[in-house]
């Protein structure tokens, strides 16, 4: 019977066989990322089981999860700013490549406008009301600015339109970064929000109010 047994299998043969025989089905394959949210799934299984049987257990997963929360922002606030710093002169940047004055870029939103492009007429207005700003030496010249940064200097000169600039720095964030589709009616608040800022009155530094 031993001599039914081949004995001329070549190293090369024997690690086709092993490969063909890794590659069945009952062999799965798991990535690593299925090894991570397995990995997570039981270390959150092991954490509800522990604080299910200890007094205060549940409080102290509240805590942690607010721990957690607390670290992760930050880091994504940086990313996402990290991102906008490497996208310089493109779409995202609110005042960058060659200057133009409000005129021009309220010229450019409404032709957007007129194409039915609201993301673009969105953000092309925005930049006209940043360039009013910096006209009515509201705010200085400042490369990189976000909407954010404008919303918050330009809301403390011109308290009355505070909420408006906040609402329209969103705006602008949300179909530049947060991949969201401009509308007319969009559109229409950013261009109140330009109308608003010219006939905004700023706050006298020391004035009641």
């Amino acid at each position: 019977m031993i001599s039914d047994v081949p004995v001329d299998i070549t190293r090369e043969d024997a690690r086709e066989a092993a490969v063909r025989e890794l590659a069945t089905s009952i062999y799965p394959k798991e990535s690593w990322w299925d090894r991570f949210l397995e990995g997570v799934r039981d270390w959150l299984s092991d954490l509800i089981d522990s604080a299910s049987g200890v007094p205060g257990g549940w409080f102290s997963i509240i805590l942690l999860v607010l721990v957690i929360l607390g670290v992760a922002l930050p880091v994504l606030s940086m990313a996402r700013r990290a991102s906008r710093a490497r996208t310089g002169g493109g779409a995202g940047e609110l005042l960058g490549g060659r200057a133009r004055t409000a005129a021009e870029h309220r010229a450019v939103a409404e032709a957007h406008a007129a194409a039915g492009r609201w993301s673009e007429a969105i953000r092309e207005r925005l930049r006209a009301i940043a360039r009013t700003l910096e006209d009515r030496a509201l705010l200085e010249r400042l490369p990189g600015r976000t909407a954010d940064e404008l919303a918050a200097e330009a809301g403390r000169m011109l308290p009355g339109a505070a909420a408006a600039l906040a609402e329209g720095a969103r705006l602008f964030d949300d179909v530049t970064y947060g991949d969201l589709p401009g509308t007319a009616e969009g559109y229409r608040r950013m261009a109140d929000l330009d109308d608003l800022v010219l006939q905004a009155r700023p706050a006298l530094s020391g004035a009641p109010g």
